[in-house]
């Protein structure tokens, strides 16, 4: 393992955290119709850590090697994640697809640590 590993890995679980922490923020005024979600620094900072959050896994993923299963699907379930987060906070129509599409992308997110954590696309059934 390269040294630069350990803190790289701990950026990206740090970013990991923030993200998830501010998603549910902005979700939550999705819903309940705040406008908090205009404010400047709720529109970027996501932008900035989730930038952070890939850069990051890209490099450990090319440090562990990009072949492994489980890696392409954290790829996938990435992809949807965003896909529903941005029904979640933007294209959701009402405040009640705005929460389904909130909790889906919360449990995909979590299926996505799951993966993270025992290294294999069966995520938490592995336990």
């Amino acid at each position: 393992m390269s040294a630069y590993y350990f803190p790289i890995k701990h950026l990206h679980v740090t970013a990991v955290v923030l993200s998830i922490l501010l998603f549910a923020l902005r979700a939550y005024w999705a819903v309940v119709g705040s406008e908090h979600l205009k404010n400047r620094v709720v529109r970027i900072l996501p932008h900035v850590i989730d930038t952070i959050l890939l850069v990051c896994g890209v490099i450990l993923a090319a440090m562990v090697g990009p072949e492994q299963p489980w890696i392409l699907t954290k790829i996938v379930l990435l992809i949807v994640y965003i896909g529903v987060g941005t029904i979640a906070i933007k294209r959701g129509r009402t405040p009640r697809s705005r929460l389904i599409a909130a909790l889906v992308a919360v449990a995909v997110f979590a299926y996505i640590v799951g993966v993270a954590l025992t290294k294999s696309p069966a995520s938490w059934f592995v336990w």
